[in-house]
């Protein structure tokens, strides 16, 4: 298989990193990629830092491994190659009346890379996160073996893939649960939230009235108005609830996105003002009256807009998700929204949710309450995010693996006490380190 250097970077565009590209047509060529030293496996790149990048080393794209295998329209069980996204398995299953059980904010992420960041949604504190919805999967081995993991078979094997970041092998097949659908329709209501104390409530409040739960926070704003946004509640909308008119197509399709960002834009586009007024234009968005939403956009807003990420220019930015527990949450999320307040470091697409227990050894949720932010990529930015490291640390939290750039190895040890449990799974699979990532050894999550 030919090696192709180029720079590749996670969907934040930062950092960069000059890597060696794999293409594997098949398992025997996937097989063969373990000859050329260190891989790691790259899915759609959806992470958004380093995750699946590899300086001056290899990257196995594993997005021609696509393949339906075995359907059963009785169970709902699928299996397929590794390489099929969210998008084709909602393009096919959809329009039968079967579903993903777990979505994330974009439907372009491959099965690998779901299981690599276990990933979560709308509805963790109901659903959990992938792993619940994933029966058993096949994983190139360091050693050129093939084995199956699930539950029963390999256990060890299988939870430590689960935020392991692709670093124990390459997924090859993944066999899951989809879940039975009426509609491709949402019942929804928003909530217009005036403060932090109100948001708290309304989550308390709608908590098992609504499966699914996202806030977004306008984390520019301070004294009576911290904590305030827009709360959206949705459920599964039945054929019976639709208006006449959605239910003359009522297992709907999404379109391709028809909105484009064609080039990274210059950097001064996005400053003070610019986050403050697109800040208030997603508060009028988010505040929908819509009574009942598609799928599309109740799920994957910024997919309508393809390479939306350019808008951060060439710079990049980092999506900083941390979550916290519930106990003293409100005195901790106050502090913390104040820090980044006060940072100067232009938050913007800030997302608030509630999280259920967690699983998995280096999975991210946990119960608490858990927030996203984009920064853009500054040296003000660089020098905020060890003082907010240390700040969620301290209040007994982590950040997100799958999202995170930044984060040194002794902070990540201390957020992640159970690394030392993943690392024997490490050393008893790939003993030589022939998986491995930037993020691998900058955490020092190597044999």
């Amino acid at each position: 298989m030919p090696l192709k250097k180029g720079k590749l970077a996670g969907w934040g565009n930062y950092p960069v990193a000059e890597s060696y590209i794999l293409t594997p047509r098949s398992e025997n060529d996937s097989r063969d990629a373990l000859k050329d030293g260190p891989v790691i496996a790259r899915g759609l790149g959806r992470s958004y830092g380093d995750q699946a990048v590899n300086e001056n080393r290899n990257v196995v794209l594993c997005t021609h491994l696509n393949y339906f295998i075995a359907w059963d329209d009785t169970t709902g069980v699928l299996e397929c190659q590794a390489g099929a996204s969210l998008d084709e398995i909602i393009s096919v299953f959809a329009p039968k009346g079967w579903f993903p059980m777990i979505c994330p904010g974009t439907k372009f992420v491959t099965l690998g890379g779901a299981i690599a960041n276990d990933i979560h949604g709308k509805a963790h504190h109901t659903d959990g996160s992938f792993v619940n919805c994933v029966l058993s999967f096949t994983i190139l081995l360091a050693d050129g073996s093939i084995v199956t993991a699930s539950r029963t078979e390999n256990a060890d094997l299988f939870w430590a893939n689960f935020g392991g970041l692709g670093l124990l092998g390459i997924i090859l097949t993944v066999k899951m649960q989809l879940r039975k659908i009426e509609t491709t329709y949402f019942r929804q209501k928003s909530v217009r939230i005036k403060n932090l104390d109100h948001m708290l409530a309304a989550l308390e409040e709608y908590d098992h009235t609504y499966n699914y739960s996202v806030a977004w926070i306008d984390a520019l704003a301070k004294g009576s108005k911290l904590g305030s946004g827009v709360l959206t509640l949705g459920n599964g909308a039945a054929l019976h609830e639709l208006p006449e008119k959605l239910r003359q197509e009522p297992l709907k399709l999404h379109r391709s996105g028809k909105l484009s960002v064609p080039f990274f834009l210059p950097g001064f586009a996005l400053n003070g003002l610019t986050v403050r007024i697109l800040n208030k234009v997603i508060a009028f968005v988010q505040n929908s009256p819509k009574a009942f939403v598609h799928y599309d956009k109740f799920f994957f807003p910024l997919d309508a807009i393809n390479n939306w990420n350019k808008g951060y220019g060439k710079r990049g930015f980092v999506q900083y998700q941390f979550v916290i527990p519930e106990e003293n949450g409100k005195r901790h999320l106050t502090e913390i929204l104040n820090m980044i307040a006060d940072s100067g470091c232009m938050p913007f697409l800030n997302v608030f949710k509630k999280m259920g227990d967690g699983q998995g050894i280096l999975s991210f949720p946990f119960r608490g309450y858990t927030l996203a932010i984009d920064f853009p990529v500054t040296p003000q930015l660089l020098a905020f995010t060890p003082k907010l490291d240390a700040k969620v640390l301290e209040y007994g939290g982590r950040l997100y693996l799958g999202k995170d750039a930044l984060l040194d190895e002794k902070t990540f040890k201390a957020m992640y006490p159970r690394y030392t449990e993943w690392l024997a799974v490490k050393r008893k699979y790939d003993p030589q380190n022939k998986f491995s990532s930037d993020i691998s050894r900058r955490l020092g999550l190597e044999s």
